[in-house]
């Protein structure tokens, strides 16, 4: 089995073996160099590896190729073009030429630009990034790209990903230099995502048109058992979930993507996979790819994937746990406080740096991570609240106390947990917990974001991550540069950005009402939806920062904020009209039906004897028909509302609309049809229950 993986494993990937193999010396060593020094690829060299590439992908099947890239839509494009042209003689021949790799052209303004581009502005640009692999797909070639406007500005998630890189590489080298490091060429972030999912049964999504028009389920009572036990957490993995799981893993490895951990989440039919760390923008590219591959192989096991961020209310919903580090080309961890992290200098940098950034930028961190299905998870006690802070855990909170108050700090002893068993091992503790409350949380040499939805293009967040820590990297090493005792103006620095900004370090319950008294107390803004969020993206700090790192320009900035905000506004207005429409021709017949049968039920017992009771039918009856009115009145609400949803003027203020007006009706109409469900007889209801969704994968 080994040798088996190790030969499927990127075997779908014109990766470094495969280059290696391919190309001539010289032309390997300069698309290296590009790969790891970020140096311009001449045109030559191009020609020559997309004559190699096309070879290789014609060997292994392949009769198009189309530049892949991550428009702001929030997942993939692509066109694809035949390698086939005609000779002079008329006969067919393959051919991919250097220009061909390097640059494509797509219709810009089909894709959301924010304003960038007007409609008939059409021509954009896809530009190969040659730090990441191209791969095999469906007999694809697929060239990752960036995608930009004719004017130059990034219309894509990639293009901003790869600037930051570059700033917090630019800022952390000087950091380096400044400790006498003169060997590191190049810093890079390293990113491992977490993906949450759920399966259900495809006939069972085909009968739902919520699940259809919007991945979520907008009505559905409660189902007796749901994950009140914990008993799917980490439970038995069921035989059609593992054939699920096995035929995905396979599908990756081919792809170059390490896999590597599976489960049981904690609701039923939720599943998680993660993956190994890799260089940020590879894993963001890996991520997408996950996720559509997550889709197809579902689909081939006569199964669904769901990667909604709440498809079902009152159970977990799925996130993705963006974890974050710094190291060096060689793979030095930046972020490893070492085993005396008190005189470990160079980590204190680092880990204030973030501290600084999270602080200061949290805001837009919470911006990256805005969407409908979002709003609903987040602060749902599942997940992170909508309050931005850090966890650091005791001992780091304690030696930066300890840094503060110029006090010396006297680092706690490996301690090993005994639990009472002989024949058990000892296992050494950590010197701090995990806080799966907390949305930013340290747990030994990286940093966990938990906040991601599980369907985020996670390059998104990590714009924002890296743009921020940069910015916050080169302010200190501004002071540091300038100063004449470094090591004397080292310890203020860092004393005074503990000072500044600890009120973002927090360790404890982050889903009490305390907590939320006290993040106020603090200073530290609560942003609950994306009406509240996305438009803090143009306060002024924020796009004085993009601008100043070279990550986003004003414009670029702008246009962001207003397709996630016109987004947010076309989702709610798709998932309110989906109600409308559920109302009237699915749960309001059901509820007549059921009606019509317990009104046919009194008459006969009626017709019978006049001394039988009907009381049963009476008050069911009674019920049915208030709820019934009741839902046939908010599903009228929601239909004027949509109406007036769309004729109002500018995404912000189309999002409050949403937010204050919208979604107030749309609650009330479940709330009328979730209790019709509970009694309109199983044989007469319109669509697969709660347990039939949840509990349907055996």
């Amino acid at each position: 089995m080994e040798n088996r993986v190790k030969e499927l494993f990127g075997s779908s990937v014109f990766g470094d073996s495969e280059m290696k193999k391919r190309l001539p010396a010289e032309t390997y060593a300069a698309i290296k160099r590009t790969m790891d020094e970020g140096r311009h690829l001449d045109i030559s060299v191009a020609t020559v590896v997309a004559e190699a590439m096309k070879d290789w992908a014609i060997g292994l099947g392949a009769t198009h190729f189309t530049h892949w890239f991550q428009p702001m839509t929030g997942i993939t494009a692509e066109k694809h073009d035949a390698f086939l042209n005609p000779a002079k003689d008329g006969t067919p021949i393959f051919e991919f030429s250097g220009r061909e790799l390097v640059r494509g052209e797509s219709d810009a303004s089909s894709f959301p630009s924010g304003g960038l581009r007007a409609t008939f502005e059409a021509r954009g640009y896809t530009a190969w990034d040659p730090t990441s692999y191209a791969f095999i797909k469906d007999n694809v070639l697929c060239i990752p790209t960036a995608f930009c406007s004719y004017g130059g500005e990034a219309l894509d998630k990639k293009t901003p990903l790869l600037r930051s890189m570059e700033a917090l590489n630019r800022q952390a080298l000087r950091i380096l230099r400044l400790f006498g490091d003169t060997e590191t060429k190049k810093v890079i972030t390293t990113v491992g995502a977490e993906q949450e999912y759920f399966l259900i049964r495809e006939e069972d999504f085909n009968k739902r048109r919520d699940l259809v028009y919007t991945g979520r389920t907008l009505f559905g009572a409660p189902a007796p058992k749901g994950q009140q036990l914990d008993d799917h957490y980490f439970g038995a993995i069921k035989p059609p979930v593992k054939a699920f799981m096995e035929e995905l893993n396979e599908e990756l490895w081919r792809l170059g993507i390490f896999a590597k951990t599976e489960h049981n989440e904690v609701a039923p039919a939720q599943h998680e996979l993660a993956c190994v760390f890799r260089q940020a923008n590879i894993a963001c590219d890996q991520n997408q790819i996950t996720m559509e591959t997550m889709k197809k192989v579902a689909s081939r096991h006569g199964l669904v994937c769901l990667l909604h961020e709440k498809p079902f209310k009152g159970a977990s919903g799925s996130g993705k746990h963006d974890n974050w580090s710094l190291a060096t080309q060689d793979g030095r961890n930046l972020l490893s406080p070492g085993d005396d992290p008190a005189s470990n200098r160079q980590f204190l940098v680092f880990l204030c740096a973030v501290i600084a950034a999270v602080d200061d930028y949290g805001d837009l961190l919470r911006a990256s991570v805005a969407t409908a299905g979002n709003d609903h998870r987040l602060g749902g006690a599942e997940a992170p609240p909508a309050i931005i802070s850090i966890f650091l855990g005791d001992e780091l909170t304690a030696l930066l106390e300890a840094i503060k108050n110029g006090e010396d700090f006297h680092a706690s002893e490996g301690v090993e947990m005994g639990v009472g068993v002989h024949v058990l091992p000892k296992i050494p503790k950590d010197n701090t917990d995990r806080n799966r409350t907390s949305p930013f949380a340290f747990t030994g040499g990286k940093f966990e974001f938990r906040m991601p939805g599980s369907n985020c293009a996670i390059a998104g967040p990590n714009i924002f991550l890296n743009a921020a820590v940069a910015d916050e990297i080169g302010r200190m090493a501004d002071v540091l540069e300038a100063a004449d005792d470094v090591e004397k103006a080292f310890d203020s620095l860092i004393r005074e950005t503990i000072e500044q900004h600890e009120r973002v370090i927090f360790n404890g319950d982050g889903y009490t009402d305390e907590w939320e008294a006290e993040a106020a107390r603090r200073g530290l803004s609560k942003l609950d939806t994306c009406a509240d969020a996305l438009p803090r993206m143009n306060d002024e700090k924020n796009v004085e920062m993009l601008e100043r790192q070279k990550v986003l320009s004003r414009k670029e900035i702008a246009s962001r904020s207003e397709i996630l905000l016109e987004n947010y506004v076309k989702i709610i207005e798709i998932e309110a009209a989906t109600m409308a429409d559920m109302i009237n021709h699915d749960i309001l017949p059901a509820a007549l039906r059921y009606s019509k049968v317990l009104s046919d039920g009194a008459a006969a017992k009626k017709t019978i004897s006049a001394r039988l009771p009907i009381c049963m039918e009476e008050k069911l009856l009674y019920a049915l028909s208030d709820l019934t009115d009741e839902l046939y009145e908010a599903g009228n609400i929601i239909t004027d509302r949509v109406e007036v949803a769309k004729e109002i003027k500018g995404s912000e203020s189309g999002a409050v609309f949403c937010r204050d007006v919208l979604l107030p009706a749309m609650e009330r109409a479940r709330t009328a049809a979730d209790e019709i469900e509970k009694i309109v007889g199983r044989e007469y209801w319109c669509y697969p229950t709660y347990g039939d969704l949840m509990l349907g994968v055996r």
